[in-house]
């Protein structure tokens, strides 16, 4: 069919070549012909009837019971890991300081770096390469080179795979941020936690399927973002709260006495029962009663899990909770929490290391200007209570079934700013590792270049950290979706690959 914008008549071309006018009938029935059937397809393909010939390719939507939207579900094959563990250390830290061995990087300290002549980059142009200002020794029986920057966490090596060759797709703190979380650097989409709280629900009946815990300076650069449901439903967002700030308004008043309360939500329940019978059909009225009475539970199991004071003092050491830093004493205290969430079974756990508020570099790792003395600052405020942690779920036999992740939004360049004894934002390169269930110990993979700037070997995206956090808790990351204006959405978009090698 050939159509006019001119005034001319529309033509049909007929088999012979030759054209014939089109008429007003013809070409109104071929419209609404043609518009039904793009809509048939659309509601065909929603309800999964059509799309997909091979039926791996099916996507894989969780049943939710709106009675109990957080009820655990089977994953889709047999997991390896049951929860994640999620350290954040917002800011960037610099892998070259810490995790990336390069000894070219020394060798020519205060060298141009090659092929890179009047480079710009984030915050402007870039002088010559710096060498990394802790040093590099071996660790554990592997041997594996990290920096004198996280002494303790250095000390966990054996326990560690290492991503080498990470790349991000933003060099902004915000938009690094949502990719790390999200999988996108656009807001509005649901974070990894979310995604895993919806296709699993919770192992507990009482405590959130999904714990964000900030920082105790504050929130990262993308705040709530971070631990967001977006078009996924509210029920399987982040609940944020960390040691020192609980879940707010959870006591109860001193006037009402503990039998009194009992009482009360044993009779609002029959109240609530009620009136669900008479509106059977309506999920959403389901999904509120089931939310108030999680709120309900949780006002006893919250109080529980977040009061520390049950831990030995020789708990308490281990994680620096004693410590004079009063940063430090808080971390490690969110570290402890974050133990007592897992093995109480919340599904997934975010924690934070560093804030945005406190300004550039103050309360994170964004270290522009003066990288060596924040570095020291920030760096024993994560290394203790981080090692411990990891310790901690070793003795415990959690880290068997638990996947530690730790993660910051991309890099920092092998040279100093100009005029400036700090490093900018690199996302051509940086490192991640992982711990626990269904990783390889003291192993690495891919590698950056000579000079830590750009990945090289084997180059990995977010997208395939997600698709491989997924693929160990027994989910087919292509597959797990949500149907939203139109798309099938999932956490890789339509990217990603599980990394295999890593795998134990």
């Amino acid at each position: 069919m050939i159509l006019s914008c001119n005034g001319v008549q529309p033509m049909k071309s007929m088999n012979s070549g030759n054209k014939i006018p089109l008429g007003r009938r013809d070409f109104l029935f071929d419209a609404a012909a043609g518009l039904g059937s793009l809509a048939l397809t659309s509601m065909l393909a929603h309800d999964g009837l059509i799309g997909a010939s091979d039926e791996s390719l099916v996507p894989i939507r969780p049943q939710i019971n709106p009675e109990a939207p957080l009820a655990q579900r089977a994953s889709h094959f047999t997991p390896r890991a049951s929860r994640v563990l999620m350290i954040f250390c917002s800011g960037a830290m610099s892998h070259v300081d810490s995790f990336d061995y390069k000894p070219e990087l020394i060798k020519r300290n205060g060298q141009p770096l090659p092929g890179a002549d009047k480079l710009v980059t984030f915050q402007g142009e870039q002088g010559n390469l710096v060498a990394p200002q802790w040093e590099f020794k071996p660790r554990g029986e592997s041997g594996k080179m990290i920096s004198d920057l996280l002494p303790n966490l250095a000390g966990m090596a054996d326990e560690m795979c290492f991503i080498h060759s990470m790349t991000a797709k933003s060099n902004t703190h915000g938009p690094a941020e949502n990719q790390m979380s999200t999988g996108y650097t656009l807001d509005g989409f649901p974070s990894v936690g979310a995604w895993v709280s919806y296709a699993l629900g919770s192992e507990s009946a009482d405590l959130p399927s999904f714990v964000a815990i900030p920082d105790p300076r504050g929130v990262p650069q993308a705040a709530s973002n971070n631990w967001n449901s977006a078009f996924l439903p509210a029920v399987f967002q982040g609940t944020p709260f960390n040691a020192d700030k609980p879940i707010a308004n959870l006591s109860r008043p001193p006037e009402i006495s503990a039998a009194t309360e009992a009482a009360t939500l044993n009779y609002l329940k029959k109240l609530n029962r009620r009136h669900l019978e008479h509106h059977a059909r309506d999920s959403n009225l389901a999904a509120r009663i089931a939310s108030y009475e999680l709120a309900a539970r949780l006002q006893l199991r919250a109080a529980e899990v977040s009061n520390l004071s049950g831990e030995s003092q020789e708990t308490q050491s281990l994680y620096g909770m004693l410590d004079t830093n009063p940063i430090k004493a808080g971390f490690a205290r969110n570290c402890l929490l974050a133990r007592r969430l897992l093995e109480r079974g919340v599904r997934f756990v975010q924690l934070f290391n560093g804030s945005y508020a406190m300004g550039e570099g103050v309360g994170n790792w964004d270290g522009h200007k003066t990288l060596k003395s924040q570095y020291e600052v920030h760096a024993p405020i994560l290394d203790q209570p981080a090692a411990a942690l990891l310790k901690d779920l070793k003795r415990t036999g959690l880290l068997d079934d638990t996947l530690v992740v730790w993660v910051t939004e991309f890099g920092r360049m092998p040279t100093f700013q100009k005029g400036a004894s700090g490093r900018d934002h690199n996302p051509k390169g940086f490192t991640s590792w992982m711990a626990g269930a269904g990783v390889k110990r003291g192993y690495s993979y891919g590698a950056t270049d000579d000079f830590g700037h750009t990945a090289v070997d084997r180059p990995a995206t977010i997208y395939d950290l997600h698709a491989t956090i997924l693929h160990l808790l027994g989910l087919d990351h292509e597959r797990l979706s949500v149907y939203h204006n139109g798309i099938e959405r999932r956490l890789t978009d339509v990217h990603g690959s599980v990394l295999r090698e890593i795998l134990s």
